[in-house]
């Protein structure tokens, strides 16, 4: 079960071939604190919720995921608006920021975690970079106010680690959380 409705980790469990089920949590998502630790408090406390609520789903996985894009220790969650968008992009414009992905899994045999980061560059970005960006939309519910599989590639001059990390699910640290999954 996916502790998530996110359409982007949907598409890369299916792209991996994986066999699911979305049962979205609703939580209030950690906004402050050290980012690895809090990706991976919203993962757990989104796999915790569908579990509880899943009792009778006996044998099945339940896992959460969350994104946190940190610039230094500053956590810049999903914007509320178009300004608070226009903030983030500036705040990231000609800088690396890390893009943290916390995974929960909870089966029969417990609760294990895991967090991935990967390092994303922007490019310097012009105040009509910022604008284009914005008309677009695809800031809304993006942590950081971006989505690089979208037109927010053109915002990236590069990364250092896992892509799909960035896009919403860090594959590598899934698989070595569940190494069964593509059995």
């Amino acid at each position: 079960m996916l502790a998530s409705a996110s359409p982007q980790r949907r598409a890369i469990l299916e792209q991996l071939g994986v066999a699911f089920e979305v049962v979205p949590a609703r939580i209030e998502e950690a906004r402050a604190g050290e980012p690895e630790a809090v990706a991976v408090d919203n993962a757990a406390r989104k796999a915790r919720a569908v579990a509880r609520q899943a009792e009778a789903a006996a044998g099945a996985v339940v896992l959460g995921a969350d994104t946190v894009v940190a610039l230094e220790e500053r956590i810049l969650p999903k914007p509320a608006d178009a300004a608070e968008a226009r903030r983030w992009l500036e705040a990231l414009s000609d800088r690396v920021h890390r893009v943290v992905g916390g995974l929960c899994a909870i089966d029969e045999g417990g609760e294990r975690s895991a967090v991935a980061v990967t390092e994303v560059a922007f490019r310097p970005l012009s105040a009509a970079d910022v604008e284009w960006y914005l008309a677009t939309d695809e800031w809304r519910e993006r942590a950081g106010g971006y989505a690089i599989q979208g037109r927010g590639a053109a915002l990236v001059v590069g990364i250092r680690g896992d892509y799909l990390n960035v896009v919403g699910l860090p594959v590598p640290a899934l698989l070595e959380l569940l190494p069964d999954l593509l059995a």
